[in-house]
């Protein structure tokens, strides 16, 4: 089988063709990775301090282009225009933050209180080389800038590779990037087949492989990495996967913790990694707990994503809604119980992207529903006896990205010291009390298990996209 020559993205809710991108061929991507080699050699003698600059112009030119991508981001990927704003808020946000650390991140790391006389050591840190930046379709705006941004600062040079679902949100991040002064060999977008993506994996001009996708491709790019020669970093960043848990303890705010796991499950159509996927709740308040839940989910507006007052979309394929479908049948068929009469979203027809908000009960860990990624606006809430049921629940899982507690820590020092020791007991890379689905750029993105390997965001973002070199001076010969 031929290898395709171009990739056409298809709109979620119409099914009709948005735009066509065109594959470079292999002598193409060739002159492409080696012109950014080059680039990259150029960019690392630019100060810090001028690295720095632009990055604070590429912030001023991206929010120039605010208004026109919250459309966009729709059609590509059909998050509703009422919701997307935030993705380009959230952008900003993180590009600033990592801006803002970046000198110090990067400074030259002084061992001048431990130098011997005579003596004088440092630590610097050095740029990779040529990052190539793999990123996914869900989030494409707030997963790039992690990686992107802070590579070009510390000195690298990218070859940015977007989903063919999102090729326009890659596109208008470069443009941003070198109206504020990056060169343009420093940052290129590669639309690429799956081949020509191996290609450029295992290129030996490529230093670092930021991958951000499935499990599957993640084992993918590993294991095409490591054929590569030598041995090239890959961060499998912390969004392989997730089956996200939360834990709502007998004392919890009930109507607070409800709307935020509702918002937590359902926003962007349950289409994130770090999104809620299963409820357990203590039997003391599952009773009040559960009806409430499904009055919320029984409020959402599904429907066209282009419309002002459309709160929950469609996901991005028919395969996936096929999917999802599927994953909620299984559990029924083993069991669980739906909450969410079909009737009530008449669009959410078989053969369409729509699917409705769903809620199940009567889940154990015997179904897929609970065990795999669902990627879609579906829960299963668990009734559970203890803070030691909970945990052992939560860690029943291939997957390890964000879990949540919910507890009144404040009114409830008893409560602060279970939520500590649960913090302790969960096999996690985040764990969130009292809210969830979110990221803190101050702090670590990083997750165990099947949801990836590698460091984003923080001062720790930059340490991955960076090696340490050692420098040791005799400066007394006599």
């Amino acid at each position: 089988m031929s290898d395709p020559k171009d990739q056409t993205t298809i709109i979620p809710h119409s099914q009709q063709p948005l735009v066509t991108r065109a594959y470079p061929n292999t002598e193409e991507l060739e002159k492409i990775i080696l012109s950014s080699a080059d680039a990259q050699k150029q960019w690392a003698k630019v100060p810090l301090s001028g690295r720095i600059t632009i990055a604070n112009k590429f912030v001023d030119e991206f929010s120039k282009m605010s208004n026109e991508i919250p459309g966009e981001l729709t059609l590509q990927m059909g998050r509703p225009i009422s919701q997307a704003m935030g993705e380009v808020r959230g952008f900003l946000d993180r590009a600033r933050y990592m801006i803002s650390i970046a000198e110090s991140c990067l400074a030259d790391v002084s061992l001048e209180d431990t130098d011997k006389p005579g003596f004088k050591r440092y630590i610097k840190r050095i740029p990779l080389g040529v990052v190539l930046v793999i990123a996914p379709w869900n989030y494409p705006y707030l997963v790039s800038i992690n990686s992107v941004l802070p590579a070009i600062i510390a000195g690298n040079s990218v070859l940015l590779k977007p989903s063919p679902q999102t090729p326009l949100t890659a596109e208008r991040f470069a443009l941003a990037l070198t109206r504020a002064g990056v060169p343009f060999t420093v940052i290129q977008v590669v639309h690429l087949s799956p081949k020509l993506t191996e290609y450029a994996v295992r290129h030996p001009k490529v230093d670092f492989v930021s991958f951000t996708g499935s499990v599957t491709g993640g084992k993918l790019v590993q294991e095409v990495a490591s054929h590569a020669g030598g041995f090239k970093g890959v961060a499998l960043e912390a969004f392989l996967g997730g089956k996200d848990p939360a834990y709502v303890r007998a004392d919890a705010d009930i109507d607070h913790t409800v709307a935020e796991l509702a918002d937590g499950s359902f926003f962007n159509s349950g289409q994130s990694c770090c999104a809620v996927e299963r409820i357990y709740v203590h039997e003391s308040i599952y009773d009040d707990f559960v009806p409430k839940f499904v009055n919320i989910a029984k409020t959402y507006k599904l429907g066209d994503p282009t419309k002002p007052d459309t709160n929950l979309g469609p996901v991005v394929s028919l395969a996936s809604a096929e999917r999802i479908r599927k994953q909620v049948e299984d559990a029924v068929k083993a069991g669980a119980k739906k909450l969410v009469a079909e009737e009530d979203f008449p669009v959410a027809k078989p053969g369409t992207t729509f699917v409705a908000p769903q809620v199940l009960v009567d889940v154990n860990h015997s179904m897929e529903l609970m065990m795999e990624e669902t990627f879609g606006p579906v829960i299963g809430i668990q009734k559970v006896s203890s803070d030691e049921e909970a945990v052992k629940l939560m860690n029943d899982s291939p997957y390890g990205l964000t879990a949540s507690v919910w507890t009144k820590t404040d009114s409830n020092p008893e409560s602060e010291q279970a939520f500590l020791r649960i913090v302790d007991e969960l096999e996690t890379g985040t764990v969130f009390l009292n809210r969830c689905d979110y990221l803190d750029p101050a702090l670590a993105w990083t997750g165990v298990k099947n949801s990836g390997r590698g460091i984003s965001l923080s001062k720790f973002g930059y340490d991955q996209l960076t090696r340490a070199k050692s420098v040791h001076m005799k400066i007394q010969t006599q």
